[in-house]
């Protein structure tokens, strides 16, 4: 037996993103700024030094030595400015993965709605959602098993532009009644002179394990396989 009606759904996709930021750009900014004036100076000090009076070479030594020390600094904060953008990165990439599998892990046990027309008969029922671009004169319902055989069929009632609900209790056209599976449902729709008519069909199904073990979160609603990024809705 087959239960279709008109529905009407709202997708909300929440997106949510962090991000961190450092600056140490200015000490590093400002070390090369001393270093530069401490050059000039000194450099300017060695072109007007009196030559009958020249600078003390245990003074002259001293600056070389706190120039020297100044440079050295300067390297140091570039290797810390490096240093904290690739600590930064890490963290930005491992926050971004952790968050991606921590909010998958909360789609255990709910039901879910995404692209596709294969879903499983979950205690005793398969739902599907399919919309109709345009209004149709005939609607034709089919549902496979895994095989490939046509275990229902029938005509819809349901052939208004817009998004309809179709669930099915597991009841086969000849009354037959169908286990756990997986089953596919196929849209014929056809205008009144007998042209195709475009159609798009989700699934629904609850959740029951969750695989992030290829870095990305992969959902199994039933057996059926899906993306966590390609979830529409849940509920």
């Amino acid at each position: 037996m087959l239960v279709d009606s008109v529905s009407s759904t709202t997708s909300t996709t929440t997106t949510s993103s962090s991000s961190n930021s450092s600056s140490t750009s200015s000490s590093s900014g400002s070390l090369v700024e001393n270093y530069q004036s401490f050059l000039t100076l000194l450099l300017k000090q060695l072109e007007v030094q009196d030559p009958t009076n020249p600078v003390d070479a245990s003074t002259y030594t001293t600056q070389l030595v706190q120039l020297a020390s100044l440079e050295q600094q300067m390297s140091i904060g570039d290797k810390i400015d490096e240093l904290t953008s690739t600590v930064s990165d890490l963290s930005t990439s491992l926050t971004s993965a952790l968050g991606s599998t921590s909010s998958a892990i909360n789609y255990y046990g709910q039901t879910v709605e995404a692209e596709g027309s294969t879903t499983p008969l979950q205690d005793g029922e398969a739902t599907w959602e399919y919309d109709l671009e345009s209004t149709a004169a005939s609607v034709t319902l089919t549902i496979t098993d895994s095989s490939g055989n046509t275990v229902y069929s029938d005509v819809s009632s349901s052939t208004a532009a817009g998004t309809h609900e179709v669930t099915w209790d597991g009841v086969g056209t000849d009354g037959s009644s169908y286990g756990s599976g997986t089953y596919t449902l196929s849209i014929t729709a056809l205008d009144a002179n007998g042209n195709a008519i475009d159609t798009t069909t989700r699934f629904k199904g609850t959740v029951t394990s969750v695989d992030s073990s290829s870095g990305t979160a992969v959902l199994s609603v039933g057996g059926v396989s899906v993306s966590a990024d390609d979830v529409l809705s849940v509920s």
